[in-house]
C-alpha cells in the first residue's frame, strides 16, 4: 500500500511539473559547426570584446596537443589565453575552486570549455563561481540557484556524447561523500558552441563507443519519459537514427570525418532533447556508479541502458517501436512488442560489438542497497520515467550488474 501511495504522489508531481517545465525557455547556443570550425572561434571571442580567456581542459587533451591549433590562432588574433588543465575525469569541488583561482589571478574575462563532459561541467561551474562569488558550489546544488550570469562561455566538445554544450546541467563529484550531484540553471547554458569533428578524429575506439552510447541514452530517456514535446521528440529521433547508423562504423574507423560530424550533431541534438525533457533511471544509476566507484559516465550508461529498457518496456512499448522503425530495424506493419524488443536487442548488440562489458567491475554486493537508495533519491520524483521503480526492484537490477553474475541476456 505504501508503494502504491508513493507512486500516486510521484505521478502527481510529474503532472504538476510538466506544464511548468514547458514554460521554461532554455537558451540555444550560437553554433559554429563542421570540419575546421574551431578556427572561427578566435574571431567570435574577439567580437565579444574579450582580451584574456581561460581554457578549461584536462591533462590528457594537453598531452595530445589537441588544443594547440586553437591556442596558436588565439595568439595570432591577439587574445591572451591561460590553460587550466587540472580537470579530473569526474570534476570535483576542489577542481572547480582551483580553476576559479587561476581565472581570477590571471584576470580572465571569458572561458573556453575544451574537451569532454568533465571539462564542460568544470568550466560551467568555474564561471558560476566567478560570477556568484558569495555562493559555494554546494549552495548551487539542485535547480535554479545561480542568480547572476556567467562570464562569456564558449563550449568546444572533443567527444560526441555529453551534449553539455547545450544543456542546463553540470555534474559535480564529492569524493568525501562518494557521490555526484547536479547543478541545473539556465545561466550555465553556453551562449556559444563549436562542433568540429576534426577534434574528434583521434579519439580511441573505447571512448568513441562510451560517449556515443551516452548520447544515445540521452536521446532515449528524453523520448520515453513523460515530459517530451514535439521539439524534444524530433531531436531525440534524429539523434537515435544517426547513432544507430554511424556509431559502430566510427568505432571501427575513427578517421571517417563525415560520420564523426554526424555523431557530433547527434550528441548536440540529444542534448537539446534531454535538457528540456529530462532523463531517467539509467542516469540516476550511472551517476551513482560514477560517484561511488569512478565508473566513466558513458560506460555506466551503456551498461545500464538495456536493463532499464527491459524494466520499462511494457509502459513505453510504442515509443521504443517507433525508434526501432526510425533506426531501420523494422517497419510499422510489425507488432509493437516485437519492434520494441528488437530495439533493446540492437542496443545489446551495439554494446557487444564495441566491447562494452555487461557488468560493472568494481560493484560490490554490500554497496547495492546504498546505491539503490541514492539512485532512487535522485530519480524519484524528479525524473518522468515511464515505469516507476522502488528500492527492491532497483536492487534486483543492480545485482544483474555484479561482476560475478554471468549476464547472458541477449
Amino acid at each position: 500500500m505504501k508503494w502504491t501511495l508513493q507512486k500516486t504522489l510521484y505521478r502527481t508531481a510529474h503532472a504538476v511539473t510538466k506544464p511548468l517545465l514547458n514554460l521554461v525557455k532554455v537558451p540555444v547556443p550560437e553554433l559554429l559547426s563542421g570540419p575546421g570550425s574551431v578556427a572561427q572561434l578566435p574571431e567570435l571571442i574577439s567580437n565579444n570584446g574579450l582580451q584574456h580567456v581561460l581554457l578549461v581542459t584536462d591533462a590528457g587533451i594537453t598531452s595530445l596537443g589537441l588544443a594547440n591549433g586553437l591556442l596558436q590562432a588565439l595568439e595570432k588574433a591577439g587574445i591572451s589565453c591561460t590553460v587550466f588543465d587540472g580537470v579530473k575525469p569526474n570534476p570535483t569541488i576542489e577542481n572547480i575552486e582551483s580553476g576559479v583561482q587561476v581565472y581570477q589571478s590571471n584576470r580572465c574575462d571569458g572561458i573556453i570549455a575544451f574537451g569532454g563532459g568533465s571539462p564542460m561541467d568544470c568550466a560551467k561551474m568555474i564561471g558560476a563561481r566567478v560570477s556568484n562569488p558569495g555562493k559555494s558550489v554546494m549552495k548551487m546544488r539542485g535547480a535554479f540557484k545561480i542568480s547572476k550570469s556567467l562570464p562569456p562561455l564558449f563550449a568546444v566538445p572533443t567527444t560526441a556524447g555529453t551534449g553539455s554544450e547545450c544543456t542546463i546541467a553540470a555534474v559535480v563529484s564529492d569524493p568525501q561523500a562518494q557521490e555526484k550531484f547536479a547543478v541545473t540553471s539556465l545561466k550555465i547554458v553556453p551562449p556559444y558552441a563549436v562542433l568540429d569533428p576534426e577534434l574528434m578524429l583521434g579519439l580511441p575506439p573505447h571512448i568513441t563507443a562510451s560517449t556515443g552510447m551516452d548520447a544515445l541514452t540521452h536521446a532515449i530517456e528524453a523520448y520515453i519519459g513523460g515530459f517530451g514535446t514535439s521539439f524534444t521528440d524530433d531531436y531525440a529521433e534524429k539523434a537515435v537514427k544517426i547513432i544507430l547508423e554511424d556509431l559502430e562504423t566510427v568505432y571501427l574507423d575513427g578517421s571517417d570525418l563525415e560520420r564523426r560530424n554526424n555523431l557530433a550533431q547527434a550528441s548536440y541534438f540529444a542534448g537539446l532533447a534531454f535538457t528540456r525533457a529530462l532523463i531517467g533511471y539509467v542516469h540516476a544509476i550511472a551517476h551513482n556508479l560514477g560517484g561511488m566507484y569512478g565508473v566513466p559516465h558513458g560506460l555506466a550508461n551503456a551498461i545500464v541502458l538495456p536493463h532499464i529498457l527491459d524494466f520499462s518496456r511494457a509502459d513505453c512499448e510504442h515509443k521504443l517501436a517507433r525508434l526501432a522503425v526510425i533506426g531501420g530495424l523494422g517497419d510499422t506493419s510489425e507488432p509493437t512488442a516485437d519492434l520494441s524488443m528488437r530495439f533493446i536487442e540492437k542496443i545489446r548488440d551495439m554494446n557487444r560489438n564495441m566491447d562494452i562489458p555487461t557488468t560493472v567491475a568494481p560493484l560490490l554486493e554490500k554497496d547495492i542497497s546504498q546505491l539503490a537508495q541514492r539512485a532512487l533519491k535522485e530519480g524519484n520524483p524528479d525524473y518522468p520515467v515511464p515505469t516507476l521503480m522502488n528500492q527492491q526492484q532497483c536492487e534486483v537490477l543492480l545485482r544483474k550488474l555484479l561482476p560475478s553474475v554471468e549476464n547472458t541476456a541477449g
